[in-house]
């Protein structure tokens, strides 16, 4: 996102000037408070679980997620979640035209959120439509929102821009892998999956690139992929549990960026962080 800042596409007008101060110009991400978000810990799951038991909790999770919301099982298939502000900028209009196709392929769809009346009332046909399959929630439910992050295979992010964004966090925390829009801080913390990623043990979920539905769906045919071959998906999602983004990591990079004005000879006004 400091990067994006500086182009005319993101920098609101200011690109120009950030570019000139783009030596002292530093991006950090957020973090995630484990306190909050940890399955070890997380009192709203039925099972909590670790790296080590993850399939297990997860399971439990996804059973009380279909029973509550009233979704039929899909053993061969992922089960996707959006827990988000139904918006065009968070991209739920790219999601919306391609719900048939994922259930067509075998997928069940849960998604928790409030916004666009729009969008609030197409996915609400969208779960009229395929009963079992679609689950729609509208408004906010923080004991759902946990349910979804554990009990989901794949969570949903295709944001048209996101400065750091915090839900893509939540789910590699969790195990699920997030499928999100190359952009932001989305491109920062989510590694695609592809033959070399896979095959260095780097893989955490699923990246595309075009504002389109087409791209979503694309990206979504990896994830099918990708679950079926279920050790390799057991590999990402240990891989994606084991990234550490919480506040602490982040407190180390503004403890870094501070020591280095201390020695830059960079007055601490001059500099801006993102």
């Amino acid at each position: 996102y400091a990067r994006e800042i500086q182009t005319p596409a993101f920098g609101n007008g200011l690109d120009g000037l950030l570019r000139t101060r783009a030596d002292v110009l530093t991006g950090i991400l957020n973090g995630v408070d484990a306190n909050v978000w940890s399955p070890e810990r997380d009192a709203l799951l039925p099972q909590r679980y670790g790296l080590d038991d993850a399939a297990s909790g997860k399971a439990a999770a996804k059973a009380a997620l279909r029973r509550r919301l009233g979704l039929d099982e899909t053993p061969d298939a992922p089960l996707f979640g959006a827990v988000t502000r139904l918006s065009p900028q968070k991209g739920l209009d790219l999601l919306l035209p391609i719900v048939p196709e994922l259930i067509t392929d075998g997928a069940s769809l849960a998604v928790l959120g409030s916004g666009d009346s729009d969008l609030e009332a197409g996915f609400a046909a969208a779960a009229a439509a395929h009963p079992g399959r679609v689950a729609v929630v509208l408004g906010y439910d923080e004991a759902l929102s946990h349910l979804i992050m554990a009990g989901a295979d794949v969570v949903l992010v295709p944001s048209r821009f996101e400065p750091c964004g915090l839900t893509q966090l939540y789910a590699l925390r969790y195990g699920a892998l997030p499928l999100v829009r190359r952009t932001g801080g989305l491109a920062d913390t989510v590694v695609d999956s592809n033959a070399v990623t896979l095959a260095e043990g780097t893989a955490t979920g699923f990246v595309f690139d075009d504002e389109s539905p087409q791209a979503l769906r694309e990206a979504a045919g990896r994830a099918f992929a990708l679950y079926a071959d279920r050790a390799s998906w057991a590999r990402a999602v240990r891989q994606a549990m084991s990234r550490d983004f919480s506040w602490a990591a982040s407190a180390r990079q503004y403890e870094a960026v501070s020591a280095g004005l201390a020695t830059s000879g960079v007055a601490p006004q001059q500099a801006r962080l993102a």
